[in-house]
Parts: structure tokens; sequence; C-alpha cells
């Protein structure tokens, strides 16, 4: 029987890859979480702190202290009803996780790759009546901003799993189309 190797190699550079993809696919999303909760800059932090990964920075615990401010600002969103601001933040949890892909050979680690655009997606559908199609559009649209080596990193793990409600089905169909 063959080994099986449990682990994938991720160079720095193709780390910073993957955060700058996903805190592009964050960034338009930050206007409706901003317009919904002024002045709760959680989200846009975490982004900024994934965007100086990609630009270079050190991977430090700001990126992961952003994450959690932003997913308490995603859940906070969530309690007082505004769902497409809860998946607006989402969207910069996802980019600053993005940081922190982990070498392993889990499809779960696909959500870290490929959540923020998802996120953007959902948010903009709830924005608009919950209506598909303009999700599916981002999707389309993020699928633009995918750089190769991104694609190649995406390529490197099985493909994304099931469950994740609606932001899961738009990180399958992103995956699929990028597979």
């Amino acid at each position: 029987m063959a080994d099986v190797s449990t682990t994938i190699e991720l160079s720095p550079s193709e780390l910073r890859e993957v955060a700058r993809f996903a805190a592009a696919c964050a960034r338009p999303a930050l206007a409706l979480f901003e317009r919904a909760r002024p002045g709760d800059g959680r989200p846009r932090t975490a982004v900024d702190a994934a965007q100086a990964f990609a630009d270079g920075a050190e991977r430090t615990r700001a990126i992961r202290d952003g994450a959690w401010g932003a997913w308490r600002a995603a859940q906070e969103a969530r309690d007082a009803g505004e769902a497409a601001a809860s998946d607006a933040a989402r969207t910069a949890v996802a980019a600053a996780g993005a940081a922190f892909l982990h070498p392993l050979a889990k499809a779960t680690q696909v959500k870290h790759i490929l959540g923020s655009a998802a996120h953007a997606a959902r948010a903009f559908e709830l924005a608009t009546g919950d209506d598909p199609a303009v999700g599916a559009d981002h999707i389309a649209r993020s699928r633009l901003l995918v750089p190769p080596v991104v694609v190649d990193v995406l390529r490197r793990y099985p493909a994304a799993p099931p469950g994740g409600g609606r932001a899961g089905e738009l990180i399958r169909r992103l995956d699929a189309s990028l597979r």
C-alpha cells in the first residue's frame, strides 16, 4: 500500500497570493457591512491585516486578532437581524484566515482559499432580497480574479466539503469551476 501524504507544500509566496486573492474578494463586501454598522471597523481591520501580509508583512497575531474581531462583528450583525452585514463581515474572517491556510490535505482548507469570495457573494445576494442570480454573478466575477498560483494551490487540496448552507454551495460552485 502506497504512503499517502497528508501534507501539502505551500511556499510563503503562495500563502501571500492566497491572502491577496481573499482580501480582494472581501473588500467590495465591506461597504455592505459599514452601511449597516457605521463606525465598526473590525472587518476592515481584518481585511487590511490580510492585505498587509499579502504585501510582505509578517504573519502575526494581529491577523488572528483581526479575524476574531470580524467574527464577533459578524455574530453581532446576525443577532441584530442584519444577515447581509453578517456575511459581509464573514468575508473579512475568511480573508484573514487565508493567511493561515494549513498545509493539510483536507477539504475544509478550501474554505480558507475561497471563503471570502463565497461569503461576499452571499452578502450581495442577501442585500438584494436573497437573489441567487446575484450570488452566481459574483462567483463568476470572483473566478476572474483568481490568479494561476491560487488555482494551483487550490488543486492540491481535495474538493470543497459538503455543508455550510448557501455559502458552502457557493464555495463548491467556485471550487468546481476552478478545477
